[in-house]
């Protein structure tokens, strides 16, 4: 190739990019043009859309929208989504008001691949992507009347749109790092950070508002919190929680990892109040909710759930009884006492328990010791957790099927009726204990009682016990042989040593070796008088283990007599 016809094709070239450079500045200039002459159109039509969308109840304002022709992209700067607190009152006395308000801020709104000409031209709306990066949320439940249905509107989305679009078409909404903030009323009642959410393929047209696959007319809502971490509002507890991932149309929530550390060791722990306070330490490695109505939540503030099934977990709880008692009483915490004060109405057919370890322990301040009841390896279920007045109309109880081993040794299976209605927190509970070495309940019994169990066989024991808010009274069979036991105390060092004489005398003369099963086994009728202190857990093991006494022969303290449950 000569020099010449070189120089001829690099010069053909060179005009080639030049005239490509050209129109790409023009193109830019042109787009520069657009944008600036779209600029306040798009902004005009986005704050009308949302008005208009919400009924005017909500009200969005940002500082600049940034418009790329070329690339099909727009970004809003500090943009700010309010409810109108006048319209939304409006609304409640029409009884149209939503259930849930919101109020949204974030720094850059980014929308991807917009057909701004198709939008204006031909009222279709279709995009790849909206992305909100670090977002703050309000989500605030309002209790507002249940809406009637002469004034609810029956229309779809679509059809309610249907005059000004023809069809909105979005791949996907990403919320990247939220801050999310959940209220009841004015009250705070959750405040998660690092929260993303991707909802997938969201289409409002003639054909998909019938589309019965959709769920909030996208295909799939899926949210994800990770490696969580915060304190409490008193500062005696950090939360922790590895992984939270759930999907709406899925209707289910994963937990992984979630934690509530103490911040303090059990006895210091207790001594940061000037009353007996329960100390928590949980664990629970997954915790899993199937068939959630997601859709009944959002629109009527109801949470239904399926199924829950908690565990392996391990649960310890702890209390110092070298406190005064707290002045409330602990009734207001019995599990179905506490269910009636959830926020929500809530419904939970069915709660499964797993390979939970629950640990409750006493320190005694005479012994300087902890005693501690263990129940490994906890599985059931219980039905009907709920506190939804419909629901409890026809269904006013909860039942627990329940098997555990006590200490490790003994075999427990009980089951627990809640009556979910009843003002003195009514209950019954009945149960079987198998074949166990009583030496097992030393760790109960030396630190809390000082006394040491040297011998002795159960063959079985059960129990049946009616119980509400002032007592308990049933039941107790506890078959057993060989009893022997130590009374101990503290010599003048402090050192724990053996009552000589006192278990000589109650050897003797108060225990009761053996007690057969047959016509001539005996059998406690107990009545326990509840203190106000008292917790749930604490009057039912109390109640069997006075019954266990009487058996046995020590410790028969007598109690008033108090009004017998009623069974219903």
């Amino acid at each position: 190739m000569s020099k010449t016809t070189f120089y001829r094709k690099r010069k053909f070239w060179y005009w080639i990019g030049g005239v490509v450079a050209a129109i790409i500045i023009l193109l830019s200039i042109g787009a520069i043009i657009l944008s600036t002459k779209w600029k306040p159109i798009l902004t005009t039509k986005i704050k009308e859309g949302v008005g208009n969308a919400s009924n005017d109840l909500y009200k969005i304002d940002f500082k600049d929208v940034h418009l790329n022709l070329l690339t099909g992209t727009a970004v809003l700067d500090s943009i700010s989504l309010m409810p109108d607190t006048n319209v939304f009152n409006q609304l409640k006395e029409k009884r149209q008001a939503p259930t849930h308000l919101f109020r949204i801020k974030l720094a850059h709104l980014k929308i991807s691949r917009v057909g701004i000409l198709t939008a204006y031209f031909k009222k279709k709306v279709a995009l790849t992507a909206i992305i909100l990066d670090h977002p703050s949320i309000d989500m605030i439940y309002q209790k507002v009347p249940k809406r009637p249905d002469t004034v609810k509107d029956e229309r779809t989305l679509y059809q309610q749109i249907s005059k000004t679009l023809k069809s909105i078409a979005v791949g996907q909404v990403k919320i990247i790092d939220a801050d999310f903030d959940y209220y009841n009323g004015k009250k705070k009642l959750n405040q998660i950070k690092h929260l993303s959410v991707n909802v997938k393929d969201i289409l409002i047209d003639s054909a998909a508002q019938f589309d019965t696959t959709r769920i909030f007319h996208s295909k799939n809502i899926g949210f994800e919190l990770l490696g969580y971490k915060s304190e409490t509002k008193d500062k005696m507890y950090t939360l922790k929680l590895d992984t939270l991932r759930g999907s709406i149309t899925g209707k289910n929530l994963e937990v992984r990892g979630f934690q509530m550390v103490p911040m303090y060791a059990k006895v210091a722990f207790s001594r940061k109040y000037s009353a007996q306070k329960d100390r928590y330490d949980l664990s629970f490695k997954e915790i899993n909710l199937t068939d959630i109505d997601y859709v009944k939540l959002n629109k009527d503030g109801e949470l239904h759930v399926k199924e829950i099934s908690l565990g392996p977990a391990e649960v310890d709880v702890f209390m110092n009884r070298e406190l005064s008692p707290p002045a409330i009483d602990k009734a207001r915490n019995f599990p179905h006492m506490a269910l009636k004060r959830l926020p929500i109405p809530t419904v939970v057919e069915r709660l499964k328990i797993a390979k939970v370890n629950v640990a409750y322990g006493e320190y005694n301040p005479k012994t300087k010791e902890i005693g501690t009841v263990k129940l490994s390896g906890l599985n059931g279920v219980v039905s009907n957790l709920t506190n939804d007045s419909s629901r409890l109309s026809t269904k006013n109880h909860a039942y627990a099927d329940l098997t555990t081993y006590v200490m490790g040794a003994a075999k427990l299976n009980v089951k627990i009726d809640f009556n979910l209605t009843a003002k003195n927190a009514a209950f019954s509970y009945q149960g079987t204990v198998g074949s166990f070495d009583l030496k097992a309940l030393n760790a109960i019994s030396k630190p809390l009682g000082q006394i040491e169990i040297e011998s002795g066989k159960v063959s079985a024991a059960s129990f049946d016990v009616a119980a509400n808010s002032n007592g308990a009274k049933g039941t107790v069979r506890f078959y057993y042989k060989d009893l022997k036991i130590k009374m101990l105390g503290e010599d003048s060092e402090g050192k724990e040593k053996k009552k000589g004489l006192l278990s000589f005398l109650a050897n003797t003369l108060l225990i009761k070796d053996d007690n057969i099963a047959g016509e001539k086994g005996r059998i406690a009728a107990v009545t326990h008088e509840r203190v106000p202190q008292a917790s749930f857990f604490n009057i039912m093991w109390k109640t069997i283990f006075k019954g266990m006494r009487e058996i046995v022969g020590i410790g028969i303290v007598p109690m008033k007599k108090m009004e017998e449950p009623k069974k219903k």
